[in-house]
């Protein structure tokens, strides 16, 4: 069956947005009715089995595939903010580690959405890198959301902080890989093809752009626990008191 070009906002894409919302929901509601700790832990282990399995199978399918050490290292190494949160949300699920969830919860929701809503992608569904490439960006997302909706995780303003000198900090590091290779990993030697809105600037400007937007886009995501307080604040629960 030939493939066919991946169609922004087609039925694929559609099914893909649903799913990323769909999934954790019926996780989180599962594991909470429930209320199994092996249910819970399977459901943890599923999860980090597949972002894993998935991630490491696309290394060895590039591997096979590619004409060269040379490109493998300039262009498939898991250097890419997604391909490092793989696996920080999976050692996230498994060890409950909060501050590993806070940077999960940063980096994977702003960036893996930002994937799967603008996805860098050519082949279209039934294609095995479309099947890979919604593997890891769903599967970051789904795992965040199911750790913060199932497991109660939450984040911290100072998770937040942290999580945003982190990023900084990666960038400058890959920034180093980028130089000894001549590769492009984190797309700071330029932009990438896609319809992401956020690199309208010309090289080198939409780097410092960039990084104020994911700041941005790190306290939106924050904003719901933020404002969650706030009402809690304004309207704390009462307590009953009984005089024996």
């Amino acid at each position: 069956m030939p493939t066919s070009e991946f169609q922004f906002l087609g039925v694929s894409h559609i099914v893909v947005l649903v799913l990323t919302i769909v999934l954790p929901i019926a996780l989180s509601v599962l594991v909470r009715k429930v209320d199994s700790s092996v249910v819970t832990n399977v459901v943890c282990y599923l999860l980090s089995a597949i972002l894993i399995v998935n991630e490491v199978g696309h290394w060895i399918y590039r591997a096979a595939t590619v004409q060269s050490l040379g490109v493998f290292l300039q262009s498939y190494l898991p250097l890419h903010i997604c391909g490092v949160v793989v696996f920080i949300v999976a050692f996230a699920l498994l060890r409950r580690n909060q501050t590993l969830y806070e940077v999960s919860y940063f980096w994977g929701i702003v960036g893996a959405l930002n994937a799967i809503i603008t996805p860098q992608l050519w082949v279209d569904f039934p294609n095995y890198r479309f099947f890979q490439y919604f593997i890891a960006h769903d599967g970051i997302v789904v795992s965040v959301l199911f750790a913060t909706w199932g497991l109660r995780m939450r984040p911290t303003f100072k998770g937040l902080l942290r999580s945003f000198l982190l990023v900084n900090l990666y960038v400058v590091v890959i920034a180093g890989v980028n130089l000894l290779l001549t590769s492009n990993y984190m797309f700071i030697c330029e932009p990438p093809h896609t319809k992401s809105p956020f690199f309208f600037a010309p090289w080198p400007w939409y780097i410092p752009i960039l990084d104020g937007v994911a700041f941005v886009f790190f306290c939106v995501v924050y904003s719901p626990f933020l404002i969650g307080d706030w009402l809690k604040s304004l309207f704390p629960r009462k307590t009953t008191t009984y005089n024996i």
